[in-house]
């Protein structure tokens, strides 16, 4: 059976947890287990396949979308596939990179996080991210990769879900709150995003 480690208060966790759930895969979830050695920053999640072990949660993602044929979440076409691809690449890298700081100081209020300026320079960066991904959906008028849900959807929504349950002012993005709903009628979303945990 397919083992998924790491805990879900972990955003990176709740990726994979919410791809399984879209999959419809038999999974078993554990806070921890050997598998999570093999990671070299000890970090999480990882997944156990059988004898695979695997780690960094949007390689996981595309790895149980690519295994079970999921065209409709990660297509084989090479341009659709790279649309949908290169929106998960930037949400790991400049959508992260913009609510790390504001987030860590904001809602985990960590002590290392306490320099109002960059505080304040993160949440600017942080609204131009969500402004990004703003014009995007009214682009698309549903999901960010196109018409359709795809794998891009669930970073980009767990960064949302992020996004509005930090407690802060917040500008208005219309095309990003009616995203929000859609996203909540999701039965997954709902367990692993959408479930009071940011």
């Amino acid at each position: 059976m397919l083992r998924v480690l790491g805990k879900s208060t972990s955003i990176n966790v709740r990726k994979v947890l919410w791809t399984c759930d879209e999959l419809e895969l038999v999974y078993e979830h554990c806070d921890s287990g050997p598998g999570l050695t093999s990671h070299p920053n000890g970090l999480v999640p990882v997944i156990v396949d059988g004898d695979f072990v695997l780690w960094e949660s949007n390689t996981i993602i595309r790895y149980l979308a690519g295994k079970t044929a999921a065209e409709t979440l990660l297509p084989s076409d090479p341009r659709q596939r790279a649309e949908v691809e290169k929106w998960i690449d930037w949400q790991a890298s400049d959508f992260n990179a913009a609510w790390r700081y504001a987030f860590s100081a904001i809602a985990r209020r960590n002590p290392a996080f306490d320099d109002p300026r960059q505080i304040a320079a993160s949440k600017r960066e942080w609204a131009c991210m969500v402004g990004i991904v703003e014009r995007q959906l009214a682009a698309t008028g549903a999901y960010i990769a196109g018409e359709r849900f795809t794998l891009a959807d669930i970073p980009i929504g767990l960064s949302i879900n992020r996004w509005f349950m930090t407690a802060m002012e917040r500008p208005s993005f219309p095309a990003v709150a009616a995203y929000y709903e859609r996203l909540s009628m999701r039965p997954a979303f709902l367990r692993h995003g959408r479930n009071g945990v940011d």
